[in-house]
């Protein structure tokens, strides 16, 4: 299957606070859209990573993915080398995405922006031809995708480019909330695990403020921010939010 948008991120959950908005976006227009989640999540405080692959499965359903793996990759010890590049440079010539959206290039979690890292390098690496990969016996192609995008996580990062997601909030916080052993939510206070910084009712306040801030600079309600490492060009400088 070949996706039009591919979020690949460090742990699940990543992609739900990042840029599900976006994806539901998208999705909403007809676009195919799938996630690859790097690891398990399983050295989070709270939950463990069948938990978190049910949480997954739920938030999955909620954006209506085309497709969602799990690359089984160490959690906090995946490195950005060759045998780990190699893996993605699989997956994205496997679906060919047109736009690759990843985690951002530095944050509060290590792991992200070494998932940053990683995912341009194999991002780039996927376009060389002299590169060979093979799936299921058959020699890949190359494949670079045409633009690639991180999102911004909790350490505040200017965005290049926002986008409005305002249609689509409450199904955002549905996705984020799909993760109840992570995320606070109505009703789901007391798990009898250990509070963390991401499970109280402050994050996700913190999660909405974040959004309300990008979409106020555009004249909407919530949005979602990017960066880009490429120069953005418009076409018509008469037709910009």
């Amino acid at each position: 299957m070949k996706l039009d948008i591919l979020v690949i991120a460090a742990h699940p959950d990543d992609a739900e606070l990042g840029c599900s908005g976006t994806l539901l976006k998208y999705k909403a227009q007809g676009k195919k859209i799938g996630i690859i989640d790097l690891t398990r999540g399983e050295l989070g405080t709270r939950g463990t990573a069948d938990t978190r692959k049910e949480e997954a499965a739920a938030a999955a359903d909620i954006l209506n993915l085309d497709i969602r793996e799990n690359l089984g990759m160490r959690d906090a010890f995946f490195k950005n080398d060759e045998e780990h590049q190699l893996q993605l440079i699989k997956k994205i010539r496997q679906y060919q995405p047109e736009i690759i959206l990843g985690n951002a290039p530095f944050d509060r979690h290590p792991d992200h922006g070494k998932a940053g890292a990683l995912i341009n390098d194999a991002a780039f690496l996927s376009g060389l031809p002299k590169i060979e990969t093979n799936l299921d016996g058959e020699n890949q192609k190359a494949w670079r995708p045409r633009l690639l995008l991180q999102f911004i996580q909790d350490a505040y990062i200017k965005p290049d480019i926002v986008i409005d997601v305002t249609d689509f909030w409450d199904q955002k916080m549905a996705s984020i909330q799909a993760y109840k052993t992570q995320f606070y939510s109505p009703g789901n206070e007391e798990t009898g695990e250990e509070q963390t910084y991401i499970s109280t009712p402050a994050f996700v306040k913190v999660v909405e403020g974040r959004a309300r801030e990008f979409g106020k600079h555009i004249g909407v309600t919530f949005a979602e921010g990017f960066v880009s490492k490429k120069i953005l060009g418009v076409d018509d400088l008469f037709n910009l939010r």
